[in-house]
């Protein structure tokens, strides 16, 4: 006989049981666009740190560094709240 499962017993696909691992799982290669920084235009306000969805910003020094390319999804928040418009997203190529 059939071990069959209810759907109450069946896992949500996507769910993440542990807290803190999202560090574990690299997404950077499903990004269509990546965000580039025009460092001469860049005011080290962080709102791109603080905006970002993926912790996908690096700081170092109080200022924005660049980016972890390894978690980033290219959403494209940065560029679009950026208030001197430095990040560009550019086109991936892989």
């Amino acid at each position: 006989m059939e071990n069959k499962k209810s759907w109450k017993e069946i896992p949500i696909g996507g769910k993440i049981i542990e807290a803190g691992n999202a560090a574990k799982y690299n997404t950077g290669s499903w990004r269509t666009f990546r965000p580039e920084k025009n460092d001469k235009k860049c005011i080290n306000c962080l709102f791109c740190w603080i905006y970002c969805p993926d912790s996908s910003i690096k700081v170092e020094d109080d200022k924005m560094a660049g980016f972890d390319y390894e978690h980033c999804k290219g959403c494209g928040i940065c560029a679009s709240i950026c208030p001197v418009k430095c990040i560009d997203m550019k086109k991936e190529i892989q």
